[in-house]
């Protein structure tokens, strides 16, 4: 079950359930009066509300109660009246795209008239914030019109106002694809709401006293909480903007007092998400809550005046007024069939590949008949482990990239060998061991310790290392702690004790990244004696981006052309970033007769570069090397990349441990063709030989060195 609400008047759950195939949506309702709550209800009925031959979800009562809008197979809003059980369609997949399943936003107006959702246009990343009218009557209307991604749209101050988080001010990574900063915006539906938002506190406190005076004056508003109808001024719409927070952050939600005074808003700024509060009159900011939280969200209560805070699973009640707040407890059984519930896992799986696999045809897979055969395995299947096994068999008769299944579990107190940062001589037959490379930046290369090759680690923690016995145990769970190890230096046969702390296996492979990224740049700089850089990008990701920016537009600026090495790249989201950066072309020169201070573009490299790819390219890493050809920005070095060019769709099933995924969206290239298992061959082939790699031979890169050295050559 998901999309959980109550209706308004309390009276009933509202959510959408997935069972015998498609997802259906239910209603819970109490059926004795004598018991007012659902928590202390003992008798419950439910009855479905729709119930088709389709996937619908993501069921929303709207504030009257009459009606329900919901999701029709992913990509369809619709509306459903209760009374006369007609449903309306009010937006279509030409204006809805989904990734997965119950990803759509959307929400209603006080009046419920009105529909706000976030959608983008299609061709577009940008997130938009759209309005359309519940009577299915009207075309959907742009309200930010914003080539910013525009996020989480809510209606304010009983529909007088809309709030949405917007990326447009706040602070940015280097890749475009990177994260950013949000902050909360806010536009204003009439013209009288905007200008009393705009007034000085000097000025709204006049207002507020007259206001206050008028209304002891007419009986006439005194009529409770009956919902106005929604005005909105249509002229000059566009400019009744405003930027509600004061400082960007990483913006969990965000809500707005009745009054329209204060705006509260989860933010996270170094550890975790807190709540925050701002006098949008005075613009005093204030952490009103510290959570540390890492996921949270809030909503009001029908009065709008406590904040029900969902907190890493907890839930909050908040008097913001009075700044008192008191946890929400949550308690419940839960009776489970393990067999049963992986029988449905199964059929979620088949069934959400089929609705949402990116292309039609499966890539020639009988899918309805691979259904029948894995269903076969079901009642020999033990565990997750083995579950997952099956299921990744079942995903991979697609023969396509992105898919499968992974199992998660962490033993407590695993077995951890921590590693010392060495290279040691596995041929050693002696007691101890006998080191042959000290890693930079490792536990042993600390100032002081010198260790050369050849010196032998006699002990650790005061055991001694006998010829068979396996170190490996005497640093196991050691990471990040002290160790006692004993050199002895044979050249002077002098020993010395030190004091160490290990690292982890993960540490030892960026120590052992690093280094093979320094010696592929010193082997570059040697073979074209200084002419040429060279950089590794591991990942597609903002880090790896800054880290080419830093070296090819400041350590080698003034070379003649970069070796650009993507070999092993697993992927992420930067063959945009990369392209454009590696295609720079000149075209402006800032000088005087007798020196140039700067070029344009400053921020591109204009020079010219050569690539290198292999078979572990995958994903965005595929995706650059067949741009880098295409787009030809230079040469293609290595060998063949399989097609892995496409969109991940992972999803973590109900008992957590278990991870799957197929692509939903694939890759086409500017003539039509899908990238997915469309093989790039570079434009020189090499393959190297391991026997060579094994004694630190690297013929593709030796290869691409003697390439760009000839087109560089040639520009010279």
């Amino acid at each position: 079950e998901i999309n959980v609400s109550f209706s308004p008047d309390g009276k009933s759950l509202l959510y959408a359930s997935e069972r015998n195939g498609t997802w259906k949506i239910y209603q819970t309702t109490r059926t004795r009066n004598e018991e007012p709550y659902f928590f202390a209800s003992t008798v419950l009925r439910e009855t479905p509300v729709i119930e088709t031959a389709r996937d619908n979800n993501t069921p929303t009562y709207s504030p009257d109660g009459k009606e329900i809008a919901f999701i029709e197979d992913r990509q369809t809003l619709k509306v459903f009246n209760i009374a006369t059980k007609n449903v309306r369609t009010i937006l279509t997949n030409n204006d809805l795209f989904a990734m997965t399943e119950n990803d759509q936003y959307f929400t209603w107006s006080p009046d419920s008239k009105w529909l706000l959702f976030q959608y983008s246009e299609p061709g577009y990343w940008n997130g938009e914030i759209g309005l359309v009218s519940a009577d299915g009557k009207g075309k959907k209307i742009n309200l930010t019109e914003s080539g910013y991604q525009d996020f989480a749209p809510k209606w304010m101050m009983g529909g007088k106002m809309l709030i949405w988080n917007s990326n447009r001010e706040g602070l940015r990574a280097q890749a475009n694809s990177g994260g950013t900063q949000s902050d909360v915006f806010a536009l204003f539906l009439t013209q009288d709401a905007y200008d009393k938002f705009r007034l000085s506190k000097e000025d709204y406190a006049l207002w507020k006293e007259a206001d206050e005076k008028a209304a002891k004056a007419d009986s006439a508003k005194k009529k409770g909480n009956k919902t106005e109808p929604i005005a909105i001024d249509w002229d000059g719409l566009n400019y009744r903007k405003a930027r509600l927070t004061l400082h960007s952050s990483n913006l969990a939600d965000a809500l707005v007092s009745k009054d329209g005074e204060t705006l509260y808003y989860l933010a996270r700024f170094e550890k975790g998400f807190n709540l925050w509060s701002t006098n949008l009159r005075t613009k005093e900011t204030k952490m009103l809550v510290p959570l540390g939280a890492n996921n949270a969200r809030m909503q009001w209560d029908s009065l709008n005046k406590f904040i029900y805070l969902l907190s890493d699973g907890k839930i909050i009640k908040l008097d913001p007024a009075a700044s008192k707040q008191e946890t929400v407890g949550i308690n419940g059984d839960m009776h489970l069939d393990v067999a049963a519930e992986r029988e449905f896992m199964f059929d979620h799986v088949w069934r959400r590949t089929r609705n949402t696999f990116y292309t039609a045809g499966y890539h020639g897979a009988d899918w309805t008949a691979l259904k029948k055969a894995y269903d076969n395995y079901l009642p020999h299947i033990g565990n997750n482990h083995e579950f997952v096994e099956m299921l990744s068999e079942l995903l991979g008769e697609l023969n396509v990239s992105h898919s499968g299944a992974s199992y998660f579990f962490q033993a407590p107190n695993a077995d951890a060998t921590a590693s010392l940062g060495i290279f040691y001589d596995p041929a050693f037959s002696g007691n101890g061991i006998k080191i042959v490379e000290v890693m930079a930046e490792g536990p042993l290369a600390k100032a002081g310790m010198n260790l050369k090759p050849g010196s032998i680690i006699e002990a650790i923690d005061g055991e001694t290392i006998g010829a068979e016995r396996d170190y490996a145990s005497l640093l196991n769970r050691k990471a990040g702690k002290n160790v006692l190890i004993s050199v002895l230096d044979p050249t002077t046969n002098t020993r010395k004790d030190w004091v160490v702390k290990p690292v982890s296996p993960g540490e030892e492979s960026s120590l052992l990244y690093k280094r093979w990224v320094r010696r592929n740049a010193d082997e570059v700089d040697k073979l074209s004696k200084g002419q040429l850089g060279y950089v590794h990008i591991p990942g597609m990701n903002d880090p790896s981006y800054r880290t080419v920016y830093e070296e090819v537009m400041g350590k080698y600026a003034a070379r003649e052309g970069m070796v650009v090495d993507t070999r092993n790249n697993g992927g992420g989201d930067l063959v945009a970033d990369l392209a454009m950066f590696l295609s720079g072309k000149r075209f402006l020169d800032y000088t005087t007769d007798n020196r140039s201070v700067g070029l344009e573009p400053s921020f591109r490299w204009t020079k010219p570069s050569i690539a290198l790819a292999n078979e572990a390219n995958y994903s965005d890493g595929h995706c650059f090397a067949y741009s880098y050809q295409d787009l030809k920005i230079g040469k293609l070095v290595g060998m063949p990349v399989p097609g892995t060019c496409t969109f991940a769709g992972w999803e973590m099933l109900q008992d957590n441990s278990v991870r799957w995924g197929v692509p939903p969206l694939g890759v086409k290239s500017v003539s039509g063709k899908y990238l997915e298992n469309l093989q790039t061959d570079p434009d020189i082939k090499v393959r190297n030989d391991y026997d060579k790699v094994g004694k630190g031979k690297d013929q593709q890169l030796e290869v691409a060195v003697q390439e760009l050295l000839k087109e560089v050559g040639t520009n010279g």
